[in-house]
């Protein structure tokens, strides 16, 4: 995934200083022998989760691979090397992540889990480091900035996934459709905002290109509602397709779309307009001298 990311700007929005490093560092010496212990810690409790199985599976080579990789997490963990590897492999854990749809719940209290473990095993060293609130702290902070970094990522990718859903849905929804020869129908259902008021005024002035339409029916009966800037899109969309040479009917304005309209003072203009795609169609049919017997 090709995030860029200031690691200085990253280091001191969270607060992270060199001694800070050092001390994490430090920690990660004292914790050394408790790693291992660590991981079974936090698989013990892993598998009381119900996420466990769905998630992690029950495969034990599967398992002793995971944990190796724990164990290669934590000890880069406490290295402190936050350059662009590390931020590379923590989003390579996001996108894992991101893939298998793992909760935001679990995740979090999979973090909390492990924090609480190295907390509780930080405060009981003996003999007690006199610093030993530094290293916490230092630690903490950490924490907060690993988490950040998977979870950016996650985010990322979520948004991805739904701005590229919205595009899918905005093009099975702008079905720009010949009905006659020379005749063009867009019928128009659900929410109408400005990015999909200019998807559709592109689609529907190369389709009439495409077509050499002649008359172009615009039918808002499925719209949900309309304001001012939804209602001077519908116009600018209109009066685009004039400038080509096609008629433009708008169709399915209901009694209250048309009171909301003249309230918002839209400039209507010329624009021909009806309270039924039949009678569009009807009108569509004489501007092109078609009669139906």
């Amino acid at each position: 995934m090709d995030q860029k990311i200031n690691l200085e700007e990253l280091k001191d929005k969270f607060v992270i200083t060199d001694t800070d490093f050092k001390l994490i560092r430090a920690a990660g010496t004292l914790l050394g022998d408790f790693l291992p212990e660590l991981i079974e810690k936090w698989y013990a409790w892993l598998v009381t989760q119900k996420e466990f199985s769905m998630f992690f599976g029950t495969n034990s080579n599967n398992l002793m691979q995971i944990k190796k990789q724990q164990l290669s997490y934590w000890q880069s963990f406490f290295s402190a090397n936050i350059n662009e590897q590390y931020v590379t492999d923590r989003y390579r854990i996001g996108e894992v992540h991101a893939r298998i749809g793992l909760p935001n719940d679990i995740y979090f209290a999979g973090v909390s889990k492990a924090f609480q473990l190295i907390a509780d095993e930080l405060w009981n060293i003996k003999p007690m480091p006199a610093n030993i609130g530094d290293i916490a702290n230092a630690v903490t902070k950490h924490f907060f900035l690993d988490t950040y970094l998977v979870m950016d990522i996650i985010t990322h990718i979520h948004n991805a996934r739904l701005e590229e859903s919205h595009k899918t849905m905005i093009e099975m929804a702008t079905p720009v459709t010949p009905i006659w020869e020379g005749i063009l129908l867009l019928p128009l259902l659900g929410i109408l905002d400005s990015s999909r008021a200019q998807d559709i005024m592109n689609k529907s002035l190369s389709k009439i290109a495409e077509e050499r339409t002649k008359v172009f029916i615009l039918d808002i009966s499925g719209v949900a509602s309309v304001d001012t800037a939804v209602a001077n899109q519908l116009i600018k969309i209109t009066k685009a397709t004039q400038l080509m040479g096609c008629e433009a009917i708008i169709s399915g304005i209901s009694p209250a779309i048309a009171r909301t309209i003249i309230e918002l003072g839209v400039d209507v203009g010329e624009i021909k307009s009806t309270s039924t795609l039949r009678d569009a169609f009807e009108i569509a049919l004489k501007l092109i001298k078609v009669t139906i017997s």
